[in-house]
């Protein structure tokens, strides 16, 4: 459903494929081409890509022309090109022109909103008519800039919650900005998803029967860039099913040609600042995966894990000690122990310090040393040492200078240096060591713990701390200027409680991993300096473990470079390993915009940027390594304000999984209640950084606000055409201009007031960035105010003999109207598009409109109407409570002492007698309410200068009224007995599911609260009677 209208150009060889379609197509009338840009780093591969693409064509036919286009999908299966949104623009033109401009006849509107049909054909013409492209690009002028880069999604991403919220808010960002005459550029892009995009394409493959070192780097490179264009296209197509009003002409891919470039500029730049380094440090390694995952990468889950307690062997100990008792839950790693510490304040063992233990099943002599450290309540007291894959023992082993033994291979099988177990997997030599220690008499015992469990976020296995030769970046020297950036107020973060957070990351800032041992991603740009190829296979193999090397952005300058430092004999073998998805991502503000050219136009124009809108869980994966990556490689923060939006959960407050079966996907949710009704629910049921509690009765909620415009739309076209064909003419500026707004009528004077106040409120939720609050207050006027007032209201103007009033009443309600419809556009984008363009037969998109102004607030009438409102209530209430007919009309006294706030009211004597059924309304003063008998009228205080009296007499038949509500007091009690008996019953109090018992309850208290006002009613009745 989705549509793509990019700037068309033709690359390699896919346009020479295009040119051949060219020359068949003429025959068929095709008098023009489209081609869809394809993004690409290495143009060599696109000989190999261009199968992934089609030719489809369209014979010219009426007023549209035909066109060649490639895209990736055929028609029936939905366009991904812009021949869609140029098919979508003719369409929506020819609406247009049936429905005539502003002073014209116009198209009436089916019953119900089809946003199935209206969704695909307005989100393609706004494509196609560049209404997302920056201002500059379109006709006016802008404001000021807004300008945010889309969080890259995954390309191997599914369309869920998470990207409906951060689409939601985002797209409310940018229309808003918009309206409001701002030069706004939302960028979008997709990320490549190192790990993620790899174990796809390899799940792929094996189900085939390869394995990707079968097929080689090279070969695998290009198998993931071919599924990459078979099916990256699929979350951006989702993207546009929410309605994103990004700029689509300048999406991006972190593997671009530009974007790579940016990578390699970043990283040569801190590599010769001394902040990139390569060293053997402890990793989080995931086996699965055969790659080190960041700290942020890895997820603990609370288990049930198990402490192994044994005897080490002491040589040399004195006396009778043999052995140092030990606990471990991690058996397998005890082939690498190189110490055994224990605390020199222990006096169990602080004797032995000096001595040595005897690794079990290696026969290695290791050192008995103190260490302070040392917990003496935990396990036995005796702490096992195995630097090489803990974190803690590689701290500890480099504190004493201890050996760093590996005995763990990449697939977290046991390698050599395990002697006999060497080539088991890890859980299973732990099963096998504690065997063996049982059989031979080490083992003491086993003991339950709670622990928790570091797992991989992405492949789920339990990760492995090992020591491993890695590239990283040293980030405190770029910490202290992002924590300064926050603290001086350059960059505000929304909510404000997440600096706090923020801060303590910063503060307390770890080295960061950035080599990851895949395929897919950007290469490292280091070359390892060899005198020969016989040399360099050898290093190879033990992963160039100390060798020279040079950074450089491409082979040919590594050579210059190293001939310069080693002479012209040398052979050079690339790293292996690719960076981390998260350091390119680290660029994106300024890289989608043309970093490092400087002299880029849309670096020059855009950056820094506005706004930086994500979820918080990435606050640190993403927000804080941006700003110091953006500080330090730009010497300006990447953007102003970053606001981050709360999870998703269930309306239990859970979090969705598919285990729960709580998972709500959102294209399910659109398929039945539309764009708008899901989008509306995201952004207003909360607030920022507060996790929202979705269900699909919040969503149903906002789809009755979508009927409900949509009915007032039929309403206002109905009142049009009928004005119209008596002469009526307008345009938006006449019925947006009220100069002489004082000799409007009551009403009319009110409901202007309160849309001024309401631009006021809106403007100022928008810009402390309040979103959830400001389409509160949007609903709130438009549901309370104008449609359940106002409109009312207006039927007694427009439905009666007096021409003037009814032009003058129709001027204020289009005003209204539009201004509501721009203010829900923001949220509510398509239904208010689909009737902004029947309404007023226009080209232009309600999206570049000019946002409302807050002119004609008048506090005095908004206070006098809330008067004539609670007036309107209180007869209102006393009908619902004397059960009075629908349709029966009554009699009313009124007495109010403010003579201004009478004379209103007695203006509004049509509307208010229309609003209550009032036939006979009549004004008396307070000194005659006196004399009215409480057992003839019932009163009512509006205010303290304002009663209502309405007359008992003539308001129901009593007798008819006696009987029906003693049947009813009958069934009530009947009801309320049986409930009793139940709640009397033992068996069932005690037996019965709590909620049951409580349920009972609560509808044994209802009833009974029913059959004391219907005794109540029966009491009055019977005493008027």
């Amino acid at each position: 459903m989705a549509f793509r209208a990019q700037e068309h150009t033709l690359c390699g060889s896919l346009a020479a494929k295009v040119m051949l379609a060219r020359a068949e197509c003429r025959a068929m009338g095709v008098v023009s081409l489209a081609c869809g840009r394809e993004r690409r780093r290495h143009w060599t591969r696109l000989p190999r890509k261009v199968e992934a693409w089609r030719a489809y064509a369209s014979p010219a036919s009426g007023r549209t022309k035909g066109v060649v286009w490639c895209g990736r999908r055929r028609p029936e299966e939905g366009l991904m090109t812009s021949f869609a949104a140029q098919e979508a623009r003719t369409a929506s033109r020819q609406v247009a022109a049936s429905a005539g401009g502003p002073g014209q006849s116009h198209r009436s509107l089916p019953k119900y909103f089809d946003w199935k049909e209206s969704e695909k054909r307005l989100y393609g013409w706004w494509e196609s008519e560049g209404c997302f492209r920056p201002v500059a690009e379109r006709d006016g002028s802008g404001e000021g800039k807004f300008v945010m880069a889309m969080p890259p999604p995954n390309v191997t991403g599914a369309l869920h919650m998470g990207h409906a919220m951060f689409v939601t808010i985002e797209d409310i960002m940018a229309r808003y900005a918009r309206m409001k005459g701002k030069d706004v550029l939302w960028l979008p892009g997709t990320d490549h998803a190192g790990i993620a995009t790899q174990m796809v394409v390899e799940k792929s493959l094996a189900a085939e029967g390869v394995k990707k070192n079968d097929l080689g780097r090279a070969k695998f490179v290009d198998k993931v860039w071919e599924w990459k264009e078979t099916y990256g296209h699929r979350i951006t197509d989702q993207l546009r099913a929410l309605g994103a009003s990004c700029d689509w002409s300048r999406e991006s891919f972190t593997l671009d040609e530009n974007l790579s470039k940016a990578v390699g500029e970043a990283f040569t730049r801190l590599h010769e600042e001394g902040l990139i380094y390569r060293g053997s440090y402890m990793v989080n390694w995931s086996p699965n995966l055969q790659t080190a995952v960041s700290d942020l990468e890895v997820e603990y889950a609370d288990e049930k894990g198990t402490l192994y307690f044994f005897k080490y062997p002491v040589r040399g100990g004195g006396g009778d000690v043999e052995y140092l008792p030990v606990a471990t839950s991690r058996p397998e790693t005890i082939l690498g122990d190189t110490a055994v510490a224990v605390n020199p304040e222990d006096g169990r063992f602080k004797h032995l310090i000096g001595h040595k233990a005897v690794v079990p099943f290696v026969d290695r002599e290791v050192p008995i040393i103190g260490d302070e450290g040392v917990d003496m309540e935990f396990g036995t007291g005796a702490l096992k040492v195995t630097p090489a894959h803990d974190m803690n023992d590689y701290n500890l082993g480099k504190k004493h200078g201890l050996n760093f033994v590996k005995i763990m291979n990449k697939d977290g099988t046991l390698n050599e240096a395990s002697g006999k177990y060497a080539g088991l997997d890890r859980f299973e030599a732990r099963e096998r060591i504690w065997q063996d220690m049982s059989d031979s008499g080490m083992a003491i015992r086993t003991e339950e713990y709670e622990t928790r469990v570091p797992k991989s976020q992405r492949g789920g296995e339990v990760i492995e701390p090992m020591l491993s030769e890695q590239w990283f970046v040293e980030m405190k020297p770029l910490a202290d200027p992002a924590l300064k950036a926050v603290k001086d107020g350059e960059i505000q973060i929304v909510p404000q409680r997440f600096e706090k957070v923020y801060n303590n990351w910063l503060d307390n800032i770890q080295d960061w991993c950035i080599s990851r041992q895949l395929w897919w991603g950007h290469r490292i740009p280091a070359w390892y300096v060899y005198n020969s190829k016989e040399e360099a296979d050898s290093g190879y193999k033990n992963g160039h473990a100390g060798k020279d090397y040079v950074v450089a952005s491409s082979e040919e300058e590594a050579y210059a470079k190293a001939k310069e430092a080693h002479g012209d004999g040398v052979h050079l073998v690339q790293e292996e390993d690719v960076l981390d998805t998260w350091f390119s991502s680290s660029l994106w503000p300024f890289s989608t915009l043309g970093w490092p050219n400087l002299e880029s136009a849309d670096y020059k124009r855009f950056y820094p940027t506005s706004m930086l809108e994500t979820g918080h869980d990435i606050l640190f994966f993403w927000v804080a390594r941006m700003i110091m990556m953006g500080m330090h490689l730009t010497g300006e923060v990447p953007f102003h304000t970053v606001y981050l939006h709360g999870l998703i959960r269930d309306k239990e407050g859970r979090k969705m999984s598919k285990t729960l079966g709580n998972v709500i996907d959102p294209l399910t949710v659109i398929e039945e209640y539309g764009t708008d009704a899901l989008r509306f629910t995201l952004a207003t049921g909360t607030t920022p950084g507060q996790d929202l509690n979705l269900s699909l009765e919040k969503i149903e909620s906002s789809r009755n606000l979508v009927n409900k415009v949509w009915n007032a739309s039929k309403f206002v076209l109905s009142c049009l055409e009928k004005l119209e064909g008596e002469g009526y003419e307008w345009s938006e500026d006449s019925v947006g201009a009220f100069p002489d707004a004082e000799s409007l009528p009551f009403a009319e004077r009110w409901i202007l007031a309160e849309l001024a106040h309401l631009v006021e409120e809106v403007d100022r939720a928008h810009e402390r960035h309040d979103i959830g609050e400001a389409g509160r207050a949007v609903y709130n006027f438009f549901w309370g105010q104008f449609a359940d007032w106002y409109l009312e209201i207006a039927k007694t103007r427009l439905y009666n003999d007096d021409k003037a009033g009814a032009r003058q009443c129709m001027d204020v309600l289009l005003h209204v109207f539009l201004s509501s419809l721009q203010l829900l556009h923001p949220y509510m984008p398509f239904v208010t598009e689909e009737i902004w363009q029947v309404l007023t037969g226009r080209q232009g998109s309600i999206m570049t409109s000019s946002w409302p102004s807050q002119d004609g607030k008048d506090e005095a009438t908004r206070a006098s109407f809330s008067v004539f409102q609670e007036a309107v209530r209180s007869v209102r209430n006393i009908r619902a409570e004397q059960q009075v007919p629908v349709n029966k009309k009554i009699s009313a006294l009124f007495t109010i002492d403010s003579e201004g706030l009478k004379s209103q009211v007695l203006s509004e004597e049509k509307a208010l007698q229309f609003l209550c059924k009032i036939e006979d309304l009549t004004i008396i003063r307070r000194e005659d309410a006196k004399s009215l008998s409480s057992e003839e009228h019932i009163e009512t205080v509006v205010n303290d200068g304002f009663c209502v009296y309405i007359p008992l007499a003539g308001l129901v038949d009593a007798e008819q009224e006696i009987s029906r509500l003693e049947r009813q007091a009958g069934k009530i009690e009947k009801d309320l007995k049986t409930l009793e008996s139940r709640l009397s019953s033992p068996s069932f109090v005690e037996k019965a599911p709590q909620k049951v018992v409580d349920e009972t309850r609560g509808k044994r208290d209802d009833l009974a609260q029913q059959l004391s006002m219907v005794k109540g009613r029966l009491e009055t009745l019977k005493v008027a009677a």
